[in-house]
């Protein structure tokens, strides 16, 4: 009998629909190897790449970005906009309500980064292409995943395996436009269901010619 994997959906509704459930999905604080790796790079334009409720764009902002915050879920994007309101950061970050899997940027970015965008094979691989062709001369490409080895750990992810990748993998799409292309596995704790555990990133840093 075939193997029966867990059916996720990633589609715009479901999405919507799960950040309408609770009042807040994420912890609202930026992404660790987001700031490990902008911390020290001086500030520019800036695309979050499936932003979700705008963590990442809200501290991108406070740090001197000017960004575009691109997702499909409106409602995480409304609730992204609200907390920039509040901190008087509203003329720093655009609010983009679009389908990354047909959306082609417009413009080019000093960095582009994207997290946690697990999506079919045949699905991310264009996604990327794009981000990288998004990135600037000098710029920043930065994509971070669940590292594969995580859905049979303590960190459990759906068990379905063409949605993670390595870094590596990643960094076998780019052409010879980046003069360095850092990939890596990171370890760092989370907490899950009460319990610390220890999970991998997926991480890949590029830099543009």
């Amino acid at each position: 009998m075939a193997e029966q994997h867990e059916e996720v959906p990633f589609d715009q509704d479901s999405w919507d629909e799960r950040y309408r459930s609770k009042p807040a999905i994420w912890s609202g604080r930026p992404n660790a190897q987001l700031v490990t790796e902008v911390a020290g790079l001086r500030p520019g334009s800036a695309l979050d790449a499936g932003s979700g409720e705008g963590g990442d764009a809200v501290w991108l902002a406070q740090n001197g970005w000017r960004v575009t915050a691109a997702d499909f879920a409106a409602t995480a994007l409304d609730r992204g906009a609200a907390q920039a309101a509040e901190l008087g950061l509203g003329d720093r970050i655009r609010w983009l309500t679009t389908d990354l899997t047909t959306w082609v940027p417009d413009e080019k970015y000093d960095l582009v980064t994207s997290h946690f965008l697990h999506l079919p094979t045949a699905q991310r691989v264009p996604i990327f292409a794009r981000l990288a062709d998004a990135v600037a001369p000098g710029g920043t490409l930065l994509i971070v995943g669940h590292h594969p080895t995580d859905v049979e750990g303590a960190a459990h992810r759906p068990n379905v395996p063409d949605m993670f990748f390595l870094a590596e993998d990643v960094a076998a799409t780019l052409d010879e436009s980046w003069e360095s292309v850092v990939t890596d596995a990171r370890e760092r704790a989370n907490v899950i269901e009460g319990h610390e555990v220890s999970i991998r990133d997926t991480v890949l840093v590029a830099r543009k010619q």
